[in-house]
């Protein structure tokens, strides 16, 4: 791989100075916005109590995170103005709202929303989640595809990092049956393993992996487990690029054990959101104690997942997909500002 200016340099924003993702999610919005609906007996969560939770994340969790993934709908236009802006800033692109069908399903963009925009307000990169089954239908899968690939072309042209998601999920045969934002039980890993695959082909354009375990969090054990960590390290393989874990909900003691193994097989860092945060957004709407739990617990677990992240992650750029260079500024001559496109 060879990295353009500026998605050298968005990468090097998400990162701390050791080139480790220590990167916290506030993009959430069902997991956020149903229990302050259920709470209110309302269809809709009053828009405040949501930006003003994501505000809160904010203001509590960036002193530990190398880099924030907020969105456009609640994060940004309350949260901004209290963002660090030391800090990577990640915005996401994708509709939480997925079109659910016989053959599986579909994903789409925000609405008035775009790669265009989240540069020319200062993103650093953009982040997408896609649902993914292999054995999905044979349309559902080309949507899928196409769908990634107008974003990494778009991301492409503006010359910006292509943070990709991948979540499995169950088809209408499975058991376990759930529309909601966590990690699917029972889950094959040869589905999580097999999307890796077809997502690292050059034609998507990803520039960084957001992954889950490809085994079930609760099942991964806390020390070192040969045959466990063969399917971590085949994940990483795969990827074939740099590459972080995503929570899905997992428990805090879960997502540790996931790292561990992660590390072992070569991620650089992690991008989560629920394990960190979810035990204090369960006060609300005591706001004072939820501010309290997040200063404490939440801040506590992310510092010893920075320790762990410190201790055994692979920094991005020492990733062997550049092994030719491809990690560096390139032309380093006068030649940068004639052969550099304008969009």
């Amino acid at each position: 791989m060879n990295l353009t200016p500026g998605k050298l340099w968005g990468m090097r924003r998400m990162a701390d100075a050791s080139g480790l993702f220590k990167m916290t999610a506030v993009d959430q919005r069902p997991p956020i916005k149903g229990p302050i609906a259920k709470h209110h007996g309302t269809a809709e969560a009053p828009w405040e109590d949501v930006a003003r939770f994501k505000t809160l994340l904010i203001e509590t969790l960036q002193g530990e995170s190398s880099a924030m993934l907020l969105d456009p709908h609640y994060a940004i236009p309350m949260g901004l103005d209290h963002y660090d802006p030391a800090k990577g800033l990640i915005v996401t692109l994708e509709n939480s709202l997925f079109e659910e069908t016989p053959g599986g399903r579909l994903s789409s963009q925000i609405d008035d929303w775009s790669v265009g925009k989240i540069r020319r307000m200062g993103g650093d990169a953009v982040k997408v989640l896609a649902w993914y089954r292999p054995d999905a239908s044979d349309n559902v899968n080309r949507a899928q595809q196409d769908f990634t690939k107008r974003i990494g072309e778009a991301c492409a042209k503006y010359d910006i990092p292509f943070l990709f998601e991948l979540l499995v999920y169950p088809l209408a045969a499975d058991a376990h049956q759930t529309t909601d934002y966590i990690e699917m039980q029972g889950k094959k890993a040869d589905d999580v393993l097999k999307s890796v695959e077809e997502f690292a082909k050059p034609d998507y354009g990803v520039d960084v992996f957001k992954l889950e375990s490809p085994v079930n969090a609760g099942d991964v054990p806390e020390g070192e487990d040969a045959e466990v960590q063969a399917i971590f390290n085949e994940m990483g393989r795969l990827a074939g690029r740099p590459w972080v874990m995503l929570s899905a909900g997992a428990g805090k003691p879960e997502f540790r054990n996931v790292l561990a193994h992660a590390y072992r097989a070569g991620a650089s860092g992690f991008l989560a959101g629920r394990a960190i945060w979810l035990d204090a957004f369960g006060h609300y709407p005591d706001w004072d104690k939820m501010r309290a739990d997040l200063n404490g617990e939440a801040v506590a677990y992310m510092r010893d997942l920075n320790a762990l992240t410190e201790a055994q992650a692979t920094p991005w750029h020492a990733h062997p997909c550049f092994a030719t260079g491809g990690n560096s500024f390139a032309p380093a001559d006068a030649s940068f500002r004639h052969d550099y496109g304008d969009i």
